[in-house]
């Protein structure tokens, strides 16, 4: 591999070419003549065709002068490094090739202890670019290496509010996510100690963590998102894209069905304002935590009004006596668990699916009202009208004026 510093030569004058290159010790100075050039254009030729650190460009070529030809190269080759070769009446031009970025200049006829003077000033600025960019190099490959941790770092800092906006939007960028807030943030728990289940060994633990991330991944794969750890064993989801609410028990779900375990999850939306992602983020904690105070039969309860709210004859008997239970007592426990009634809650459950089918399809008002489990338009229009405050029609056009 040849790591002497490559030079071209261009002058019109044979004679200054011959004296440039027998003035001085090429190989001891690190470099060696990689090609000569008569003209501006030739030069430029040459320059572009090859990889070539320094010229030697005389002011006043024929074709293309030598200022022509620097900004020309300039363009491809941005590092290459110019030292001018000029008589003494071009000695103003010289000047202003140097306030556009030339190393230096030289006056003919060239001297030879000057231009050994000028070549090892040039190639010390090389040596010390090249040893910076190795440097450079060394320090991106391991910032590469490492943005998973970065992330998690970042989004730790974030939600805890340690991070403005405006960092963190410099941030998101530099370490490849949307610079925008996310829409929606997310906490996975998962309750892992109880009295009756024995202490767990920390490579056990860390592999069904990990074994939770790849479910939660799965099912937010279609979204821009980041997932993370938190120090406490909570993982974290940002989301860049809305996803629906009803993800969060379908993940828990999936959960329970593959890996036979219970977690508590909750998506948030990101409100505007400073401090948001830190403020949604501590929504969710504190309704997984609330979440492992619910009973068992309200966890399933709930999970059975998402996954039937679509029944048009779905009622507190009927749903009661799937789960084998009398309505008396089902009403009382979501009543104090949940702080809603039956009939509120699947009201509040349909009319969060209408408005997302609203946003993201042109389905008529009678389809919406059919696909969310009303027997009737004029039904789902009142029942809409009631929790959001506007007529579905209206809400489409954007026109809502209250928020569930």
């Amino acid at each position: 591999m040849n790591n002497l510093y490559q030079v071209l030569i261009a002058d019109d004058e044979p004679i200054i070419r011959e004296g440039i290159i027998d003035a001085v010790d090429w190989e001891n100075l690190g470099m060696e003549v990689a090609a000569e050039a008569e003209d501006g254009e030739e030069a430029l030729d040459i320059a572009q065709g090859r990889h070539i650190d320094i010229v030697l460009v005389d002011m006043n070529m024929p074709i293309m002068d030598g200022i022509t030809f620097m900004k020309k190269l300039k363009e491809s080759q941005p590092a290459c490094r110019f030292v001018i070769i000029t008589g003494h009446d071009e000695f103003a031009y010289a000047q202003e090739a140097i306030r556009l970025g030339v190393k230096d200049y030289i006056l003919k006829p060239v001297n030879a202890g000057h231009l050994r003077e000028v070549l090892q000033s040039v190639k010390e600025e090389l040596d010390e670019l090249h040893v910076r960019d190795h440097y450079l190099k060394k320090a991106s490959e391991q910032i590469e290496k490492n943005i998973p941790v970065l992330r998690e770092r970042f989004c730790r800092e974030w939600i805890q509010g340690l991070i403005g906006d405006t960092e963190a939007a410099e941030q998101l960028e530099f370490l490849g996510l949307p610079s925008r807030l996310p829409v929606q943030v997310g906490v996975v728990r998962w309750p892992e100690t109880s009295v009756n289940q024995p202490l767990m060994k920390e490579s056990e633990r860390q592999l069904f963590l990990f074994a939770i991330e790849n479910i939660v991944a799965e099912f937010v794969q279609q979204a821009d998102h980041l997932l993370f750890r938190e120090h406490t064993g909570l993982i974290g989801i940002c989301l860049w894209d809305e996803t629906p609410v009803e993800i969060a028990a379908e993940i828990e779900q999936a959960v329970q069905n593959f890996l036979k375990m219970t977690v508590h999850v909750h998506l948030e939306a990101v409100k505007e304002g400073p401090g948001a992602v830190a403020e949604a983020y501590d929504a969710c904690r504190e309704a997984v935590f609330r979440e492992a105070q619910l009973s068992p039969l309200v966890r399933r309860a709930r999970q059975l009004i998402h996954e039937q709210y679509d029944q048009p004859g779905l009622t507190l008997e009927t749903f009661a006596s799937s789960l084998q239970v009398s309505p008396v007592y089902l009403s009382r426990l979501l009543k104090k668990e949940l702080g809603t009634s039956f009939v509120s809650f699947l009201t509040q459950t349909r009319i969060r699916k209408a408005i997302q089918l609203l946003n993201s399809t042109n389905m008529t008002m009678y389809e919406i009202a059919e696909r969310v489990g009303y027997e009737s338009q004029h039904y789902f229009s009142t029942a809409f009208k009631k929790v959001m405050g506007v007529s579905p029609n209206r809400y489409r056009k954007g026109e809502a004026f209250q928020d569930m």
